[in-house]
């Protein structure tokens, strides 16, 4: 078994949904492929934080009222009870498919948005580590928010939000450009206590402003949010809690500590 054929079952080797051969196929192939192994750990750990951090919702109220409220009104309209009208109970059987049809819409589009947030985040981290493996920390490096903020004017279609927070022990390091979810973004570059931070941002209207709990990737934490009409994601090894203050001085509308 090659490893194309391996990453192509990861979902049914983990739901224990291949027949016993190629479970043992699987198994022999990823004793021996770390590369495989990895992808089948990242798998699993992608499945326990959709189990732990999936929020679940309910079909809205008014849906559900407006669903019921036709239910009745069908049955008034055919006659009730009247010989070969429906019965109430195949309307309301009908009401509560439509009302889980809902329900799982909404879980569906929770799940899908979960999944992209993942892969984003694993994408970050990525241009995290590259940064620091190839020695492109910075295109421009300079202290000064009204230094690097302007040299990003003709590369990128939005002027990112750059703000120094050397007060605040987060000193503005530079930027440079990066590549990701398909397009040029804007990667600033800080620092604190040594550890390094990349935020990367691009253009996200319409989007709800927040900030979102740090997840950890590779080692690594990750904070994802909104603020004004752009989505920035914030990587370091630096630990949680000074990553979280730092991402809420970012997210500031004011853009000062």
């Amino acid at each position: 078994m090659v490893c194309a054929d391996v990453l192509d079952r990861l979902s049914p080797f983990l739901d224990d949904e291949l027949d016993p051969v190629a479970s043992r196929e699987m198994a022999r192939h990823l004793e021996s492929c770390s590369s495989c192994a990895a992808a089948v750990g990242q798998q699993r750990e992608l499945r326990e934080t959709l189990r732990r951090d999936l929020e679940y919702h309910r079909a809205p109220d008014l849906l559900r009222a407006r669903i019921m409220r036709d239910a009745r009104a069908a049955v008034r309209r055919d006659g009730g009870l009247s010989r070969g009208a429906p019965r109430p109970w195949r309307w309301l059987s009908a009401a509560a498919a439509v009302v889980a049809v809902a329900g799982g819409a909404w879980l569906f589009a929770t799940l899908s948005r979960g999944r992209a947030d993942d892969l984003t985040a694993r994408e970050a981290v990525s241009g995290h580590v590259r940064s620091l493996m190839a020695n492109h920390l910075t295109d421009i490096a300079s202290t000064d928010q009204h230094t690097v903020k302007p040299w990003f004017s003709g590369k990128l279609d939005f002027s990112p939000p750059v703000t120094d927070f050397a007060s605040a022990g987060y000193p503005l390091v530079g930027g440079r450009l990066d590549y990701m979810q398909g397009r040029p973004v804007a990667a600033l570059v800080y620092m604190h206590r040594g550890h390094v931070i990349n935020v990367f941002v691009w253009l996200a209207p319409g989007g709800h402003d927040g900030i979102a709990p740090a997840v950890t990737q590779q080692g690594f934490h990750v904070i994802h949010g909104t603020q004004a009409g752009m989505a920035y994601w914030v990587v370091s090894d630096l630990n949680a809690e000074e990553l979280a203050t730092f991402a809420r001085m970012f997210a500031a509308p004011s853009g000062r500590p």
